[in-house]
């Protein structure tokens, strides 16, 4: 009663292929594969990437489109 045999599991099994076909579990395993590789590398590349720069008040904008604004609050 506490887990489920090998022969519950192969009942699932065949209702889910039977529900959803064996071409649409492929293109979601590929997917998802691909999603996992692609995490993976980008976990990969951030690893090795220096951390970003940090914008100061000092520093001059390069674009001639960028406007320089300070936030304030609400009083």
């Amino acid at each position: 009663m506490g887990s489920f045999s090998i022969w519950h599991w192969l009942i699932v099994l065949l209702i889910v292929v039977l529900v959803f076909g064996t071409k649409k579990l492929k293109n979601m395993g590929n997917d998802l594969g691909s999603a996992v590789k692609g995490f993976k590398d980008g976990m990969k590349d951030g690893s090795t990437d220096a951390p970003a720069q940090q914008v100061t008040a000092s520093q001059k904008a390069t674009d001639a489109n960028t406007v320089d604004v300070e936030a304030k609050t609400k009083s």
